[in-house]
């Protein structure tokens, strides 16, 4: 017999309150067990959420434990050195761990099962052949220009480059699990175990007498990253190759190229996007300085992961619509996940600012100087959730090439700004920057949703419009 919320209330509670609950428990099993695609991603949605957010609090532990082990500036050395590598990481991809999610629902639906196994195993060898030569260019780059570098960060960035391939062939796993709709596979390896083998590692080599400094925290990442990576590889491979029957397989290197390379750009001006801050604090200011803005960036991380969880849960979907030729349902179903992203981003953001200053506490003396930059950086997210995955509509409807533009300029902005602001207004000249240029990337998304594919993205516009509304 299937779980009802609205009968375990009934039994549970006084007959008075549950009659009064009962429509609310009522949506909750529409949403839990109502069937149809839309159903199944909104399911999927909020079992990517709820991954998100119970990795939101690792995380946040993880990160406040590594502050008080290490300190300010060791502390600052490590994230730099550590959010460098999962760029390096994801970017060098190429672009493959996503549009895996565009294929294999399109290999699906058409039954071509030979370019399905294909592009399963080429997937898989590409991203980690690919990652290990950025690897080693990493470290020969680190060597040119280690006169120019910092002494305490050469040690640290050289052993940082060892997790690069792993990273990505984590994130092609990811992608692939992703495709075929297997959400909690999809994320909890790099979300929920890999944050916690970090800290077990580091907590055993701090026990073994190891010192408390960067190297011994990127050492523990290195092994939490491997053994992370080959735990997903041993599950999500073979899972996904014992779905369909063997056969033969054929390779389309240049038609997947052909839309991984725009998607490249535009993960990687996205993904460079959302982390520049971070890198251009680490070019201009000092580690601790680099640690109290990577505190601040961790606490309103769980703002994030809404749209991060929403993204994860639609974009196979997008892709499904968008190859059906059903423009309705996708024009439908696009404004129905930006309302999903944006109230929890809104309601999330505001906990976050009521708690925002005990939480940077936590991580130590000096944190709770970055408290004023949550306002900032809040409502740059916020103000990015309104208009929910559109480059996500792009992306899998064939519009890659212009999202891509979009990502570059608003990268541009980003930096520019960031280049300008950082020496005048230290800390506030990141967040602005940072803010604004996010703000940029919404509108112009939405405008280009709007003119391409006649869909109405932000919440607080009517679902029929005018592309003046939207500009």
């Amino acid at each position: 017999m299937r779980f009802s919320a609205a009968l375990t209330a009934e039994r549970l509670l006084p007959r008075q309150l549950a009659a009064k609950s009962r429509p609310l428990f009522e949506r909750i099993d529409a949403a839990l067990f109502q069937p149809g695609e839309q159903a199944t991603a909104g399911r999927m949605s909020l079992a990517a959420f709820a991954i998100r957010i119970i990795s939101a609090v690792i995380a946040f532990v993880s990160q406040v434990l590594l502050a008080r082990w290490m300190g300010g500036f060791e502390y600052g050395i490590f994230v730099l050195v550590w959010v460098t590598m999962v760029i390096v990481g994801n970017l060098s991809c190429l672009g493959v761990h996503t549009s895996v999610v565009r294929y294999v629902p399109e290999y699906l639906e058409k039954n071509k099962l030979a370019e399905l196994r294909g592009i399963l195993l080429a997937s898989r060898i590409f991203g980690f052949v690919v990652s290990t030569f950025f690897a080693v260019l990493g470290a020969v780059g680190i060597w040119l220009l280690a006169p120019s570098l910092e002494s305490y960060y050469l040690l640290p960035f050289y052993l940082g480059v060892i997790c690069i391939p792993m990273i990505a062939l984590s994130d092609v796993l990811q992608g692939i699990a992703r495709a075929n709709g297997w959400v909690m596979t999809a994320l909890s390896p790099t979300y929920l175990i890999r944050p916690v083998l970090i800290l077990a590692c580091m907590l055993g080599a701090l026990q073994l007498g190891y010192p408390a400094c960067a190297e011994t925290a990127v050492i523990s990442t290195i092994v939490a990253t491997y053994v992370t990576t080959l735990i997903q590889l041993s599950s999500i491979a073979s899972r996904a190759e014992n779905r369909i029957p063997p056969g033969p397989r054929r390779y389309e290197p240049k038609i997947w190229m052909a839309v991984s390379v725009p998607i490249f750009l535009v993960e990687g001006f996205f993904f460079l996007l959302t982390n520049a801050d971070v890198l251009m604090v680490g070019w201009f200011m000092p580690p601790d300085d680099v640690a109290v803005y990577f505190a601040t960036v961790k606490t309103l991380a769980v703002v994030h992961f809404v749209y991060f969880a929403v993204k994860a849960g639609v974009a196979q979907r997008y892709s499904h619509y968008a190859h059906a030729g059903d423009r309705a349902g996708l024009a439908a179903f696009a404004r129905e996940t930006a309302t999903w992203t944006f109230w929890p981003s809104l309601l999330i953001g505001v906990a976050v600012l009521l708690v925002g200053e005990f939480l940077l506490s936590l991580f130590g003396d000096g944190f709770v100087a970055g408290y004023p930059l949550l306002f900032v950086l809040v409502a740059g997210v916020v103000a990015r959730s309104s208009v929910g995955p559109a480059e996500s509509v792009l992306t899998m409807s064939g519009n890659q090439n212009i999202c891509a533009v979009i990502y570059a300029v608003a990268l541009a902005i980003n930096v520019g700004l960031n280049i300008v602001l950082i020496p005048m207004f230290g800390l506030w000249g990141a967040a602005i920057a940072t803010a604004l240029a996010v703000v940029f990337e919404a509108l112009a998304l939405a405008a280009i949703v709007w003119q391409r594919l006649g869909i109405v993205m932000p919440v607080f516009l009517p679902a029929r419009g005018t592309a003046e509304d939207v500009v």
